[in-house]
């Protein structure tokens, strides 16, 4: 900073005060606190010239932490100088520091007046050249007039200045701006136009913020409209598009200016467009609306839209929509992960080492390598489902929507619904907007058909209709869906039986017998039952929180003489009662087996050879392995078993034997 004028600052004050218009009443007490400042500041009221300024860098550097200040303050200052269009006044700008940052004006004055700080770059204020509109102004903060000899220095006593603060939007003083001349050239009107132009400025300054807060807020919607992971369209009332987002342009295959201004029933059928301008007669939203939208290749996937008007608050008159969607695949998949349709057992789940369970799961390992129909055939509780998952899990569609549907454990004519799905008024109860049915869901993954022999006939044949089409119509409806979907059946019954009874459509069991998969009871498999017992018990006192002692052989024993008919699960329920009765570190013995199990277990308690089997094994071996010698000759199996024709048809039907030849 440079600083000119007289280092040794003579000391007038004695003779300054005695002068009579300092005498109580004659001037503005605000005038005269500012002279007491003045004289303690040690300001010389004689001093011949002032010049406090900064270097060209300083003042550059300091004009560039105020470009908004001046940016908006410039357009003021001309029109100021054009209004005032005097040759003797100058008009001026400076930061909240008192240091003038642009002027306008009479340039003579400057040269003239040069060392009485009035060009770019100089400090007025009152510490620096005492009274003055200015330096007053910072201090108060409000508009003044200093006039003449108001002024502390003689030297500015022929001028009059006015100045009024400028503010930011949150009110903080930014800097002054003023209006200086000779005494005879300033009306007190001229106050009133700085404070004027000051408030345009301020007002500029906050209209500035605002748009940019406008701009930044508009930035933050574009921005959450293309990253969001739906479609997001917008109209007005007349239906023209005025936005929409990058999913949609990408879901439409269309650019911007292929739909911006045009009316949005361009991309819709007339029915859907039917839906969006009744929403804004009937000023309301319109949820989960199935819609399709036309482009140049056609008509796409399905999609479900919200519609949501806008409305203008003060009239409550509807503006246009917003229209929201997603693709129903997209709806679908979100559905099936809440629910839980999903496959979570793999091959590797499947307990068991005996000959049967891994025939079984070699079996099904070869389906799962292919997209082939599978039908699951074993007694309740065997594990079907397991296996279904596995075989999905196993395959191509792996991580896509897995969709079990039990045909027994629904009322007979809501099969056909649950399945296909139904439009809005199909029937009576029906849900407004339709249903989607088990195979829309699992459109792309597999569908579990458990208990299919329990199906209805007429669901039969639509069923049939769509293994062999790949496409579903709801009931009630006329629109073909296109599908992709596996299928997995699954049964306890003899389906062949029930075909001659009339029971079940012998072109649908051609149909899903396509790759049959024979699951082996556990009475099969006597060999696996230690195994299962020893993964529930660890599993149930992990659960409970128990700490076992031990396991007796006995117990073993006895769960491996029980015939279990209701196989793995019913072991599964024994195990999980036998854990809940027992005491931290207690053995476990066949004592701890419910009296059930042990009234069917009476045998002499003898080691057990794992090679023997129960009659009924027997006789299902010695019925498998004379089938296999003879080709399945059934005239020559039954003569060389010593029974009639009837009696072997019988017992192949008690033990699954011709299903799993096949």
């Amino acid at each position: 900073m440079i600083i000119c004028g007289d280092e040794k600052i003579k000391n007038p004050w004695a003779q300054f005060m005695d002068r009579a218009y300092m005498k109580e009443g004659l001037v503005r007490k605000i005038i005269y606190d500012s002279w007491i400042r003045s004289k303690d500041y040690g300001i010389d009221p004689f001093v011949d010239k002032i010049k406090i300024s900064l270097t060209d860098k300083e003042l550059h550097e300091r004009y560039e932490c105020c470009t908004q200040l001046t940016k908006r303050a410039k357009p003021f200052m001309d029109s100021l100088n054009k209004i005032v269009g005097s040759s003797n006044l100058i008009i001026r700008l400076t930061d909240k520091e008192g240091y003038v940052l642009d002027f306008l004006g009479d340039g003579t004055l400057v040269e003239k007046y040069g060392e009485l700080n009035l060009y770019k770059g100089c400090n007025v204020k009152e510490e620096s050249i005492g009274t003055n509109a200015i330096g007053l102004a910072l201090i108060i903060e409000e508009a003044i007039q200093v006039v003449g000899e108001e002024h502390y220095c003689k030297i500015y006593h022929n001028w009059t200045s006015s100045a009024c603060p400028i503010r930011d939007e949150n009110d903080n003083l930014m800097g002054v701006l003023s209006i200086t001349g000779v005494s005879y050239e300033v009306h007190p009107h001229t106050l009133g136009m700085l404070m004027a132009a000051a408030q345009a400025i301020e007002n500029e300054l906050k209209l500035e913020k605002s748009n940019k807060q406008l701009d930044l807020a508009n930035k933050h919607f574009h921005a959450i409209m293309e990253s969001i992971s739906e479609g997001l369209i917008c109209t007005d009332n007349e239906g023209i598009v005025m936005d929409i987002n990058l999913f949609a342009r990408r879901f439409l295959k269309m650019k911007e200016a292929d739909i911006i201004g045009k009316n949005i029933k361009s991309i819709l059928y007339k029915k859907d467009y039917k839906k969006i301008r009744g929403s804004m007669s009937g000023c309301k939203k319109m949820e989960e609306e199935e819609i399709y939208f036309k482009t140049e290749k056609g008509r796409t996937d399905p999609c479900i839209v919200d519609i949501t008007p806008i409305k203008v608050l003060a009239s409550n008159e509807i503006e246009g929509v917003v229209i929201t969607f997603k693709q129903e695949k997209i709806v679908h998949k979100l559905v099936n992960k809440i629910v839980g349709a999903q496959a979570r057992f793999t091959f590797h789940d499947i307990l068991g080492q005996s000959i049967n369970i891994k025939s079984a799961k070699n079996m099904a390992s070869l389906a799962a390598t292919t997209d082939t129909t599978t039908l699951l055939l074993g007694e309740s509780g065997v594990g079907k489902e397991m296996f279904a998952q596995a075989i999905h899990n196993g395959g191509e569609r792996s991580g896509k929507p897995f969709v079990v549907l039990n045909c027994g454990a629904i009322p007979r004519d809501l099969v056909a619904s649950e399945l296909f799905g139904y439009v809005e008024g199909a029937f009576t109860g029906a849900k407004r907007g339709g249903h989607h049915g088990k195979f829309e869901l699992a459109d792309g993954g597999t569908i579990f058909l458990d208990e299919i022999g329990d199906m209805p006939l007429d669901a039969q044949v639509s069923l049939l209709r769509v293994l062999e089409t790949k496409q579903i119509v709801r009931i009630g409806g006329h629109e073909v869906i296109p599908i992709d979907v596996r299928v997995i059946a699954a049964t306890h019954k003899n389906l062949e039986k029930e075909v001659e009874r009339g029971n079940f459509r012998e072109d649908l069991f051609y149909r899903l017998n396509v790759m049959p998969v024979s699951i082996p009871s556990l009475r099969e498999r006597k060999e696996d039952v230690s195994i299962f017992a020893d993964y529930f018990i660890n599993k149930f006192t992990k659960n409970m929180n128990k700490d076992i002692k031990g396991i007796d052989k006995s117990f073993y024993k006895a769960l491996k003489r029980y015939s279990w008919p209701g196989n793995v699960r019913e072991l599964q329920n024994v195990i999980q009662l036998v854990i809940n009765m027992i005491s931290d570190r207690e053995y476990i013995t066949k004592n701890n087996l419910p009296n059930h199990i042990l009234e069917k277990t009476l045998l002499p308690d003898i080691e057990l050879d794992e090679n023997l089997y129960s009659l009924e094994d027997m006789e299902k071996m010695a019925i498998i392995r004379t089938l296999k010698i003879t080709k399945n000759n059934l005239a020559l199996t039954a003569k060389i078993l010593g029974i009639g024709r009837s009696t072997l048809y019988r017992k192949m039907d008690k033990y699954l034997i011709k299903s799993v030849l096949k």
